[in-house]
């Protein structure tokens, strides 16, 4: 059966890379992507929400009906944020979007891309990790028939993809040779865009044993 689904975050890497993958894959018959402004790409399963607000959907909840899945790969990083800025957009937005899909349809699957390092207790050191811990964990309480979170560690982009961070393309185009030597030593501690992607459409098909995926679990179940 085909599976509709909706993105965010396409514009990023890691969205970047999940968009490729459903657009590639032919048990998925339609990619909703929400986005601030039109990303100028022509593809006949694809279709554009242009939302500006994304702490409110209320008033688009009619075009999220009838999705199966949804992917959200939204973030930024917490370099120069404070807790309260940085919480609003990888809470808050986070939570808007899902609490109005689970209104809507409380069966569908919906994934999100937190990181390496998160802490669950959300009591810990780092702002970002608790913060990201809070929405991980809130995200699973709401309810969702299927929800995961993925929490990839070093990525290897694809696909001629570019990282939006200018500190991570940095790091891309002058030190992909550590990150080579990183997957020789430690293989299961990187993964690349399209084993996120993958792993993504896959949760949706089959589900999945646990409900935190680290790298070695990404790795796995994209194959």
């Amino acid at each position: 059966m085909n599976k509709k689904v909706i993105i965010t975050g396409a514009t990023g890497m890691v969205g970047k890379g999940i968009l490729l993958e459903c657009l590639d894959h032919r048990d998925i018959s339609e990619v909703l992507i929400i986005v601030r402004n039109p990303i100028n790409m022509d593809h006949p399963k694809l279709k554009e929400l242009i939302q500006k607000d994304f702490s409110d959907f209320s008033k688009v909840k009619d075009q999220l009906k009838g999705y199966d899945a949804c992917f959200y790969s939204l973030g930024i990083s917490a370099a120069g944020l404070n807790e309260q800025q940085y919480k609003r957009i990888s809470y808050d937005f986070t939570m808007a979007l899902a609490k109005t899909l689970f209104e809507i349809n409380p069966e569908m699957t919906f994934n999100y891309v937190s990181g390496q390092g998160t802490d669950s207790s959300e009591k810990g050191r780092m702002m970002w990790a608790r913060v990201k811990g809070k929405t991980e964990n809130d995200l699973l309480k709401l309810g969702f028939k299927q929800a995961y979170m993925f929490r990839p560690g070093v990525i290897i982009p694809l696909r001629g993809i570019k990282s939006r961070t200018k500190s991570y393309q940095f790091m891309y185009n002058y030190f992909m040779w550590l990150v080579i030597i990183i997957k020789a030593v430690a293989p299961n501690s990187v993964v690349n865009t399209t084993q996120i992607g993958m792993a993504m459409i896959h949760s949706t098909f089959k589900g999945y044993d646990k409900k935190v995926l680290k790298p070695v679990d990404i790795i796995s179940f994209s194959k």
